[in-house]
């Protein structure tokens, strides 16, 4: 294709938009709609994963050093526990370093504990961070096969609701997008229908003089994937603006779980880029779905 053609090409499909420039822009702020609830879907599903994962490596496994391991065997089982699959980081708590940590929670009451210094009953102690919540019975279990390991405790209820608000949240993430992907594609279609009803005397002469379909198709190509790629764009500044706002209002709140919240949270300029590029990709995908998907049915004038 020569650069006349593909100027002709887009001055056409420019030709369309204009001309059914009202059903263009109410295309264009529908699409606009449903491409800003795309990129909300995706922001939430994105941050709920990291406001997840905060949590998840706030909850260790716990793991108790039998009383009568050496401090060497004690420290030794460390590796072993390092060399589990799913084992992410292991930290080690002597005995004595447990008794020192009970009295400075003491405080001025820290002297009760003296008469333990000679006879420690505080077993050695290792805080286990795993790499996946949905392991954690099958780590769990391995761990407690290892010789010198006294008891484990490990946040099985809090996993399985973890694991489970995750599992909801990519599949409603998937779920809504994909509706709203089928939504833009019809969007975009209906209007490729009416350009086509407008035109169809012009259709119908151009076929007679020999233009072959895909010459007739490709300006409604060129219509669609101008709507979509500026549905994306403005979608796209709109989504950025409003995270912005939302990010600012969490961040002067007063509550303790937004405050949470807001330090995990995503910054957009660390995924803008990516999210450019999946709303141009998403928006000429419906542009071109919707105008090829379709047209041919309509093209028979």
């Amino acid at each position: 294709m020569n650069a006349s053609s593909l100027k002709y090409l887009i001055g056409e499909g420019a030709r369309n938009i204009h001309a059914n420039r009202q059903m263009s822009v109410a295309s264009i702020g529908v699409l606009v709609a449903c491409m800003l609830l795309i990129g909300a879907a995706v922001l939430f599903s994105l941050n709920a994963d990291a406001v997840m994962g905060y949590i998840e490596s706030q909850n260790d496994v716990v793991v108790f050093v039998e009383d009568d391991a050496s401090e060497a065997e004690a420290e030794g089982l460390g590796a072993e526990l390092e060399s589990i699959a799913n084992v992410a980081s292991v930290q080690y708590i002597s005995k004595a370093e447990a008794l020192e940590n009970q009295m400075e929670k003491l405080g001025d009451s820290a002297y009760l504990m003296d008469a333990l210094l000679d006879d420690n009953p505080l077993p050695a102690t290792y805080y286990v961070k795993v790499r996946d919540l949905e392991q954690l019975d099958a780590t769990v279990s391995q761990i407690e096969d290892l010789d010198l390991v006294l008891s484990v405790n490990s946040p099985t209820d809090v996993a399985s609701t973890l694991v489970g608000i995750k599992k909801a949240v990519n599949v409603g993430g998937i779920g809504i997008v994909s509706i709203l992907a089928m939504v833009s594609v019809i969007i975009v279609s209906n209007t490729i229908k009416v350009t086509i009803f407008n035109r169809r005397r012009e259709i119908s002469i151009m076929k007679y003089v020999g233009a072959t379909d895909a010459f007739i198709r490709l300006p409604f190509l060129v219509e669609g994937v101008i709507i979509g790629l500026c549905s994306a764009l403005l979608a796209f500044g709109l989504l950025w603006v409003g995270y912005y706002y939302l990010l600012e209002w969490m961040g002067s709140a007063t509550s303790s779980w937004l405050q949470l919240a807001y330090q995990n949270l995503i910054q957009f300029e660390s995924i803008a880029l990516w999210m450019l590029g999946g709303f141009a990709a998403a928006g000429v995908a419906f542009g071109i779905v919707g105008s090829l998907f379709f047209v041919g049915r309509y093209l028979k004038v």
